[in-house]
């Protein structure tokens, strides 16, 4: 079970769809702050300079379904590139 999650669901036009993935697109190509409009509010991530990517398209009947999803950890790394270790 996650700490938080936040779910967008809408449905847009390409036009609009486009300049979504475009804002994100530019968010994450400037600094490690990345702000993200989810319904009506935003949402601000610290993203690292390394992401796990995962896209899977499935097609069931006439329905078609592209999931595109980004992880990475939030976990700070010693110099060594190992997990810090946890007080507690």
């Amino acid at each position: 079970m996650s700490d938080v999650k936040i779910e967008h669901k809408a449905v847009m036009n390409r036009a609009e769809l486009a300049q979504w993935i475009a804002d994100v697109g530019k968010a994450l190509s400037g600094g490690g702050t990345v702000a993200i409009r989810l319904d009506g509010s935003t949402v601000e991530l610290e993203v690292p300079d390394r992401v796990r990517v995962e896209a899977e398209v499935e097609v069931d009947g006439d329905e078609i379904e592209l999931e595109l999803e980004l992880k990475w950890s939030t976990a700070r790394k010693t110099e060594k590139g190992s997990k810090a270790a946890s007080a507690g």
